[in-house]
C-alpha cells in the first residue's frame, strides 16, 4: 500500500479527483443550459459524466495493476518495474532440479528465483523482386532527388533535367 503514496501516485490521485470534479461540474453546467432551452446541451450533459467515469476506470485499473505487481512478485524490485504476468514468460534457473519460477535446489533448502527469458530478435529477410528492369519514371525521379541532395540551396525550378 506504500507504493500508492509515492509522489507520482499522489499526483495521479490528485489529477483523478480534479478531472472527475471538473467533468461532473461541466456536466451539471450542461444540464442547467439544457433546462434553459438549449437542446444540444442534453447530449453534452450525458457525455461529461461518461468522461468522468472513464477517468475513474483508468485510475482504478492502474491502482489494481500496481497492487497486483507489488503482491505477486514476492521480491522487491525498482519502483514502477512490472513483472511478466504469465508464467510461460519466465525461464528456469540454471540450477539442476528446478521446475518452475520458484523451485528448491537439490543440495540446499533455499528458493531460487528465476528471471524473465531473454529472447533473440526475430530477423526477417526481404526477398528482392526483380521485374526485369527499372521503371523510367522512377529512375528520373531518383536522379531528381540526387540532384536536390547535391544542391541543397537550389530551387526545384532550377533542375536542369
Amino acid at each position: 500500500m506504500k507504493r500508492l503514496w509515492t509522489p507520482a501516485w499522489i499526483a495521479r490521485h490528485v489529477a483523478m479527483v480534479v478531472l472527475v470534479t471538473c467533468f461532473l461540474g461541466l456536466g451539471w453546467w450542461q444540464v442547467s443550459r439544457a433546462a434553459a432551452g438549449n437542446a444540444i446541451s442534453w447530449g453534452y450533459a450525458v457525455e461529461w459524466p461518461i468522461f468522468a467515469g472513464f477517468v475513474v476506470f483508468v485510475w482504478w485499473r492502474e491502482v489494481r495493476h500496481a497492487l497486483r505487481g507489488a503482491s505477486g512478485t514476492g521480491e522487491s524490485g525498482p519502483a514502477g518495474a512490472r513483472q511478466p504476468e504469465d508464467a510461460g514468460a519466465t525461464a528456469t534457473a540454471s540450477t539442476p532440479g528446478t521446475a518452475g519460477p520458484a523451485a528448491r535446489t537439490a543440495d540446499s533448502d533455499r528458493t531460487v528465483r528465476t528471471r524473465p527469458a531473454i529472447r533473440r530478435p526475430v530477423r526477417v529477410t526481404r526477398a528482392v523482386v526483380d521485374d526485369g528492369g527499372e521503371d523510367a519514371d522512377l529512375a528520373a525521379y531518383n536522379r531528381y532527388l540526387s540532384w536536390l541532395n547535391a544542391n541543397p540551396g537550389a530551387k526545384p525550378g532550377d533542375y536542369p533535367g
